[in-house]
């Protein structure tokens, strides 16, 4: 329902886990190297974004997408990354449901839009964006003139 908010997950972020995922997908120094980012921009090892954004959907399909019939995401809007998430870092989401609609080609599904902060142990928002996820709807009388 639209304006309804829930706060999901509490994920620890481990120096380990910023090592490992960024040797593997984003091996630039601020994230491989605790000794040359120490000198870097962030005074210190950081995760890289797309790091947060997995972490971000591991809570995301813990506490919510199973628990509903998610069946894709056309995409996201405005992502923002707005802070570094150190080692030891524990993540949460904060979720808003800005707009739940059915599809206007396939009734069987609606369409929600919800705005997602990644939140740090300190309720800082460390980055935002709004996602889209195509819900399954429950069974019901199909309003006339629906789909195409």
């Amino acid at each position: 329902m639209p304006g309804s908010v829930e706060v999901f997950g509490a994920e620890t972020v481990s120096e380990a886990d910023i090592l490992a995922f960024a040797s593997r997908f984003d091996p630039q120094g601020i994230h491989t190297d605790a000794s040359a980012a120490a000198n870097g921009p962030f005074n210190g090892l950081i995760a890289s974004g797309w790091h947060t954004m997995a972490v971000m959907m591991r809570i995301l399909v813990r506490y919510c997408l199973n628990e509903v019939a998610s069946l894709a995401s056309p995409g996201v809007d405005d992502l923002r990354w707005l802070m570094p998430v150190r080692p030891g870092d524990v993540l949460s989401l904060r979720c808003t449901i800005l707009q739940a609609r059915p599809s206007r080609s396939k009734p069987d599904r609606g369409l929600v839009h919800t705005a997602i902060e990644i939140l740090n142990q300190n309720h800082e928002m460390v980055a935002t964006f709004t996602m889209m996820n195509l819900i399954r709807r429950r069974p019901g009388p199909v309003p006339s003139g629906a789909g195409g």
